[in-house]
């Protein structure tokens, strides 16, 4: 058989190579796994932009540092792995390809000891594609490099990595490059990746967390960068014990991972703003976070179990491994996503979050009670101001209070006279006769008629379905409530101008059988989120 050996083209491979699918946060956090894996305790990231719009990152560590042969293996392609398999970095990639994906020129300055010559190489991707040739440049370390290097590591081991050229981290060009909308861009950029690092290297950053034996502190642009907890220990509910399930791998060896799952207290179980601030409670929040040897690598998902809905927004389940199970998870090179097997899949999924998946919904709903008869006070306004103009139009029937206590009312309209139940009651402020939101009704209805103040009314029930489906998600849409009122309201006044002794029974069940109905009907609708009619209100 012959055999030939077929060379990538340099300048359209490197080019290629850009294009792996990084996130510029998660770019970042591989090059801070490399500064760990390096043992640093101290790592120093610098984002910058000139008045040109130049922008440059550095990301300094004062870990064990490289010598010249070292350097060379870190910035090859594919580069052997570390002696340590617990090690943050995997696959000998994410130095490169995490840099490139969005600068054009990388540098790499590195001190192996206090006493040794600091040493620097450069992938440049402009030179590479004008040589077509795989070839690094080893310049005289670089000014800058050798700053950052000496700020955070002076006269011992570090090394400094040097994004120049960054063309690929503001999303558009702006006719000021280095002006006042880019470089708010780019503080959005940073804020953003300040929380990232918090939450991908918690474990890490919190010197109280034993379950990291290396602890490191991570500036950027000078100021700490303070871990964030997504289970906020110590105030939320544990609701299901760790776990450790084990694996079996190949050749009969076997590996360990854990899970537990964690419910938020209520925003306003928290008492304390700064707290509830922190505990940062979303729809997006929630779901299983996923650790490989304590770093972060996939964020707050469901991986297909479940749509995120906000009455789940409590819940986040923490789910962590080791390095032993790379292949059974199927790491990707980027370190952010895993893929489990449909075997775990529905131990998850049908043993395990059931139970916590029940405490979430029971507490989010707890409280969502509250929230929605507090934003329905105000939301059914508009609607009795319309309907009182028009009251006198439309005029189906007369009611006269026989008892207020018992509701006892003789109706009078085109049908005769009729002897019907009400509830009768007074304005809770002024104006509110015609619509009235209460927080139940009796048999779990949507609607009934009422007397409020003399004035045909229609009370709707705010815990019903229909309610929490439809009108929740446009209690700030004066339009749309009104118009639901009207309709309402209209079918109330119709019922006492058409009821009949023949008929009340019918009407009663008509009532109830629509309730029952549209319970059914908008069950598949999305669940509103009712954390934002708090953002609403303010």
């Amino acid at each position: 058989m012959k055999k030939t050996i077929v060379t990538p083209d340099p300048g359209r491979m490197i080019e290629g190579l850009r294009d792996t699918g990084y996130e510029f946060k998660t770019a970042v956090a591989d090059i801070i796994d490399n500064s760990i894996a390096a043992e640093a305790t101290k790592i120093d990231l610098r984002l910058s932009m000139d008045y040109r719009g130049k922008i440059q990152l550095s990301i300094a560590d004062n870990g064990i540092g490289m010598d010249y042969d070292g350097l060379l293996n870190a910035m090859k392609y594919g580069s052997r792995r570390r002696p340590k398999p617990s090690s943050l970095g995997k696959f000998g990639l994410g130095l490169k390809t995490a840099s490139t994906a969005f600068c054009r020129k990388l540098s790499v300055l590195s001190r192996a000891s206090g006493k040794a010559p600091i040493c620097q190489a450069t992938w440049d991707l402009n030179h590479v594609v004008s040589e077509e040739k795989w070839e690094l440049l080893l310049p005289e370390p670089d000014r800058e490099g050798v700053a950052c290097l000496e700020k955070i590591a002076p006269r011992q081991a570090g090394t400094v990595v040097l994004w120049d050229e960054i063309d690929r981290l503001l999303q558009k060009e702006y006719a000021d490059p280095g002006g006042r909308t880019a470089q708010s861009a780019l503080k959005k950029a940073k804020n953003n990746l300040a929380d990232h690092i918090g939450l991908v290297f918690q474990r890490f950053l919190d010197t109280d967390d034993s379950r990291s034996n290396q602890h490191v502190e991570i500036f950027l642009d000078g100021i700490k960068i303070e871990p964030w907890d997504p289970y906020c220990e110590g105030r939320s509910e544990l609701v299901a014990q760790e776990q450790a399930v084990e694996v079996e791998l190949e050749r009969g060896k076997k590996a360990f991972f854990s899970v537990r799952a964690f419910v938020l207290p209520r925003r306003e179980e928290f008492g304390d703003d700064v707290q509830m601030k922190l505990a940062r409670i979303s729809t997006d929040r929630q779901g299983i976070y996923i650790y490989r040897e304590n770093r972060l690598i996939h964020e707050a998902s469901w991986l297909g179990m479940f749509t995120k809905e906000p009455h789940f927004s409590l819940l986040r389940v923490d789910f962590s491994f080791d390095n032993r199970l790379d292949d059974a998870f199927h790491v990707d090179i980027k370190k952010s996503r895993i893929l489990l097997d449909e075997k775990l899949l529905e131990w998850l999924q049908n043993e395990f979050l059931p139970a916590p998946r029940r405490a979430a919904e029971q507490r989010y709903r707890k409280g969502q009670k509250k929230k929605i008869s507090d934003a329905s006070k105000n939301a059914h306004d508009a609607s009795n101001a319309s309907i009182a103009t028009k009251e006198d139009d439309l005029h189906t029937a007369k009611i006269d209070v026989i008892n207020k206590n018992t509701g006892d009312v003789n109706v009078t309209n085109k049908q005769g006279k009729v002897r019907l139940r009400l509830t009768i009651g007074s304005a809770q402020k002024p104006g509110e006769c015609y619509v009235v939101a209460v927080p139940g009704i009796d048999d779990g209805i949507l609607w009934e008629p009422a007397l409020i103040d003399g004035h045909k009314a229609v009370r709707i029930n705010t815990g019903h379905p229909y309610y929490h489906k439809v009108y929740v998600p446009n209690l700030t849409s004066g339009v749309t409530v009104q118009g639901m009122d009207s309709l309402l309201w209209a079918i109330c006044a119709a019922e006492l101008g058409t009821v009949s002794d023949a008929t009340k029974r019918h009407f009663a069940e008509l009532r109830f059988e629509v309730s029952r109905l549209l319970r059914t009907l908008v069950n598949d609708l999305p669940e509103p989120d009712v954390d934002k009619l708090d953002d609403d209100a303010s």
